[in-house]
């Protein structure tokens, strides 16, 4: 029941779980830019989107190529620096040695320094300094400052510092992408839900297959059983039942017929349609949902993650020490050369190699024991955010319950057993592809019951099937055909399944009643304890969703939550996420469908359930693999854990300078003690080394 379209692309977008697994591996491909957190997903409307995922890959490859061919050169730049050398109480020195090291330091600065260098320039751009900055601002100062030395202008030279220090950061960054996934591609993921052919009926009758976007207003077009509909519109000919669940959430297939109205992106059922053309192009529902997943990734915050927060303000503080360590020493009436060498030296070590390493060994190891726990990161900000959460908003059709009918109960009449009823029903159910047969054929093989051969089978649209099983006329009929033949049935528990949102079909044997079977969407076990262990910590549930007010009531007090909206429409799903983001609550939203794609990226961290559409997955922050409520409360107590690590590591890594820093100022001069760059090297090698151990004792 995939649904390819006629370009034989499949997209598994199906509604039904039996498509539903397959198609959430393509999110391990997409990879992570350099720059995403440092420039979360603000720049992704103007790439085209299929530049912007090969795009990833590159940038993984091109930090890793970086960081190798650097870390090589780096080799002979350590041998040739005298300070290393003194440091190792040798003498290596050789006529123009200098100018050796000064074109080996060139190339490391301009290939390994690159993207830090680009990067603090989009950082600058958007006044938002950050890890970028920092590292671009020691690195061009420690440059700037050797070759001045090696052309005799100063004293002293850094290249082995620049070096080490570009070799660590594009360390850090290269194990930080490879950990996390891929920028968001929502939009691509919202137009391929749309086919890209409509067969168009002419005034003569004949039928030619056209592109959806000749279709005009008023244009009359035949949708086949099976199929997508190509556009919004209204049905002047056939019957029946829709699947509307993945774009607007409600759970059972909507029975429609001539006059009633159609949305583009849904799945057609049993019957042959013939549909009036009247949304096309920008009007139509798709395309606003498209629109407003676009708002809500332009406004969403570009929160900085923790270390970039770290380094914002380093970078504030080296600058400002620097200068201030420059006039002090003038005004005390030292060397110009001398004051600069202090300053120098200050914003060279206010760059700590450890920070480069601090966050990201902390992020590889928090995705490593999330993607084993089933949960993929895409976003990491947002991630270290969600130890703020204090409200979870599910969607109910395929998050809090499985998106699949169950029988939940059976009534017997006239001397028939359950056996028989479900046996009699799931024979001639055996023969159709509707979601209410799928479940009732599903009850029949838990139960182990043989299947009845069936002859002159025969669909009723909007009313049911019907066949003849060992001589006898069977039919499996809704409400409205017992009604209108006035079969006498038990209209008390007909009445208290409905108020429950079951749907209730009739099974007949020769027009007369043998039973009543109800159905519901099954509610998820793991959806219970998610919501009381949410309970526990003191975050609210809500319920949101497209179904009715009835199946919403019903699932919401099965689970206990703390409020149920139902009947939203996608736009009113995120502007509910804004209602609740105003009263001062920071919002997680859970959903798998088209209609949760706007309110996934409005909301302060979106969570995709695995089994739902690639658009779901797409606009989400973090998506689980395992379909299960409860890893909500995973990432909840993982983004706990994770920002005490980092925590941790960036006092480690900063640590190391906020003690360094005034020493190499100079503040204790006049007592002979000023920080050799030699000291400060092990100092530095050792806070790396604590960050490295520090961020491998993470557990959860």
């Amino acid at each position: 029941m995939d649904h390819s379209t006629k370009d034989g692309h499949h997209h598994h977008h199906s509604h039904g779980p039996d498509t539903k697994d397959s198609h959430h591996n393509h999110v391990h491909d997409s990879e992570m830019t350099a720059g995403s957190q440092h420039q979360n997903n603000h720049d992704h409307q103007h790439h085209s989107h299929t530049d912007h995922n090969t795009h990833h890959g590159h940038m993984i490859e091109d930090f890793k190529k970086r960081f190798w061919v650097s870390l090589i050169v780096t080799i002979p730049i350590l041998i040739l620096s005298p300070m290393i050398q003194m440091f190792l109480n040798v003498d290596w020195r050789f006529p123009l040695d200098m100018y050796i090291l000064f074109g080996l330091s060139s190339f490391v600065f301009f290939y390994g320094g690159w993207p830090f260098l680009t990067g603090a320039k989009d950082e600058l751009r958007q006044k938002e300094p950050g890890m970028m900055t920092l590292i671009a601002l020691a690195i061009v100062v420690a440059y700037v400052y050797s070759v001045m030395a090696t052309f005799g202008l100063t004293k002293g030279d850094f290249y082995w510092e620049l070096a080490t220090l570009i070799d660590i950061m594009l360390l850090g960054h290269w194990i930080e992408m490879k950990s996390i996934m891929g920028a968001s591609r929502a939009l691509e993921e919202l137009v391929k839900l749309m086919p890209s052919e409509a067969h168009r009926i002419m005034e003569n009758g004949e039928i030619e297959d056209v592109q959806i976007k000749e279709l005009k207003e008023g244009d009359i077009v035949l949708v086949k059983p099976g199929e997508k509909l190509p556009v919004d519109g209204k049905i002047t000919e056939g019957n029946s039942s829709i699947d509307e669940s993945m774009l607007t959430g409600e759970s059972a297939p909507v029975e429609k017929g001539q006059g009633d109205q159609a949305i583009g992106g849904s799945i057609n059922g049993e019957g042959s349609l013939t549909v009036q053309v009247q949304k096309t192009g920008e009007s139509t529902y798709l395309s606003q949902v498209i629109n407003l997943v676009k708002e809500a990734q332009a406004t969403k915050s570009r929160t900085q993650d923790l270390s970039n927060r770290a380094a914002k303000w380093l970078f504030y503080l080296a600058l400002g020490v620097g200068i201030l360590t420059l006039v002090v020493w003038l005004l005390l009436g030292y060397s110009f050369s001398f004051a600069l060498e202090r300053m120098v030296t200050v914003m060279i070590i206010s760059c700590p190699h450890a920070l480069g390493l601090a966050a990201p060994l902390v992020v590889a190891v928090s995705t490593a024991i999330s993607a084993k726990k089933g949960l993929l990161i895409r976003n990491r900000a947002h991630f270290e955010n969600a130890r703020k959460i204090k409200a979870v908003v599910f969607d109910k059709t395929g998050t809090l319950t499985k998106g699949e009918f169950g029988v939940t109960n059976i009534q017997t009449e006239n001397g028939f057993s359950e056996q028989e009823v479900i046996q009699l029903a799931a024979s001639l159910e055996s023969q159709s592809q509707h979601p209410i047969a799928t479940g009732i054929v599903k009850e029949a093989k838990f139960r182990n019951l043989e299947f009845s051969e069936v002859q002159k089978f025969h669909s009723l649209t909007g009313k049911g099937l019907e066949g003849t099983i060992k001589g006898k006329h069977i039919m499996v009929v809704s409400p409205g055909y017992v009604k209108s033949r006035n079969i006498q049935y038990d209209k008390e528990s007909f009445n208290e399944w409905s108020s429950e949102g079951k749907t209730v079909v009739f099974v007949l044997m020769n027009q007369s009643l043998a039973g009543m079977i109800a159905l519901a969407d099954i509610i998820r076990d793991s959806a219970k304890s998610a919501i009381q262990s949410l309970k526990e910590m003191g975050i609210k549930s809500y319920m949101l969703t497209g179904d009715n007010q009835k199946v919403a009531n019903y699932v919401g007090s099965q689970l206990n939550m703390d409020d149920v909206i139902a009947e939203v429409l996608p736009h009113q799903k995120s502007e509910k996420i804004e209602a609740i983001q105003q009263e001062g609550l920071k919002v997680a939203m859970t959903g798998d469908g088209v209609n949760d794609a706007p309110a996934l990226a409005k909301a302060d961290l979106g969570i995709a359930i695995g089994t739902g559409t690639d658009v779901a997955i797409e606009s989400a922050d973090i998506v689980l693999v395992n379909s299960n409520p409860e890893d909500v409360v995973n990432i909840i107590h993982l983004s706990n854990a994770t920002y005490k690590k980092m925590t941790q590591n960036l006092w480690w890594a900063a640590g190391y300078n906020i003690i360094t820093i005034p020493l190499a100022a100079g503040v204790l001069y006049k007592f002979g003690l000023i920080l050799s760059p030699a000291v400060g090297a092990v100092l530095m090698s050792l806070s790396t080394v604590i960050v490295a151990i520090n961020a491998k004792t993470l557990k959860i």
